[in-house]
């Protein structure tokens, strides 16, 4: 069935979107059109699809359809109650965060498995449906299964796991576009791959700080405790003091100079994959488009990570054009 056949039924009201990366904006956008509300799986769009991303950020917001991201993290309530810390001034001035991203494994690292070395385009396999927009290539069994090893369709660690963190981090800081990204990395274990396995970026966002994301899919220590699928806990600084997450605690930590004192607050609700999906399916019934994790957010996140993806392509910065809201490369 082709999707748009799906999106005509009108006993559908919601659908979920987990194809490969680049087919995701399209696939959002004729949801949006008929009049569906969307779960899409993280990253919203493939890393040469800025102008995707932008519209499919104008669509979702003209047409007030609820819109969730797959970033199921952002379930969790430490990064929700750590962004009204922020908010409320407890760091004082946000200047700069840490976090990152560290698996190794065959999930992904090396392509996912082939089920089917024999499979053929045919009635179940329409190869030019799974190009969509890429460049035109005769069938391949390795991309068609393997397709998070190629450029065309995916970004390695920099769009397929940095979402996961990256998302809660930007909620916390309140970041919304970038003024400029550079990045670091490429292919330093899995040679068979196309896209780098180890990527590092530095994020300046025009609040007047720096957001730094680091990680390899070639170790898995994450130096700092582990949280759900965001992997290695963020570090949120700000002139005052820091803010962090310790077992199910976020700590306060004051600079040293200041009169504050370190305060430990208990986190309300660890994340949740059946609550992330819950809350998509109770904001649809209400009408009600603020999920925990909305295109506009997904939107900034996909810039950011969009911009760093360029940035270790070409070898240079690349700049946000705010005025014309448009990338420098």
């Amino acid at each position: 069935m082709d999707h748009r056949e799906l999106l005509a039924d009108p006993a559908v009201d919601l659908v979920t979107i987990a194809t490969p990366d680049h087919i995701h904006g399209y696939q959002a956008l004729d949801a949006i059109a008929a009049g569906k509300d969307v779960y899409c799986e993280k990253p919203v769009t493939h890393w040469r699809q800025f102008e995707l991303t932008k519209k499919l950020a104008q669509e979702v917001k003209a047409s007030g359809r609820v819109f969730q991201c797959g970033t199921q993290g952002m379930s969790d309530t430490a990064w929700k109650q750590i962004g009204t810390m922020v908010r409320e001034g407890m760091i004082g001035q946000p200047i700069h965060a840490e976090c990152g991203y560290f698996r190794v494994g065959d999930w992904g690292e090396r392509g996912m498995p082939i089920d089917d070395p024999n499979a053929q385009p045919g009635p179940d396999l329409n190869w030019e449906a799974f190009l969509g927009d890429s460049p035109k290539r005769d069938f391949d069994v390795s991309r068609f299964f393997r397709w998070r090893m190629y450029e065309d369709y995916a970004g390695g660690p920099c769009t397929d796991l940095f979402p996961h963190i990256l998302t809660p981090v930007m909620h916390m800081m309140n970041a919304k576009l970038p003024d400029v990204a550079v990045a670091t990395g490429g292919k330093f274990r899995y040679e068979e791959r196309e896209v780098p396995d180890t990527f590092n970026m530095l994020v300046d966002f025009p609040e007047k700080f720096t957001i730094a994301v680091l990680g390899t899919q070639g170790n898995d220590h994450q130096a700092t405790e582990e949280r759900g699928s965001g992997g290695r806990i963020p570090v949120i600084r700000g002139w005052d003091g820091t803010l962090t997450v310790r077992g199910n605690e976020i700590i306060f930590i004051p600079n040293r100079g200041t009169e504050k004192k370190e305060e430990k607050f208990p986190v309300e609700r660890q994340e949740n994959l059946l609550y992330h999906f819950q809350e998509l399916i109770d904001c649809s019934k209400a009408g009600n488009p603020n999920t925990s994790s909305p295109m506009e957010l997904a939107y900034h996140v996909q810039t950011a990570l969009i911009m760093a993806f360029l940035s270790l392509r070409e070898g240079k910065a690349v700049r946000f054009d705010h005025a014309n809201e448009t990338l420098i490369v």
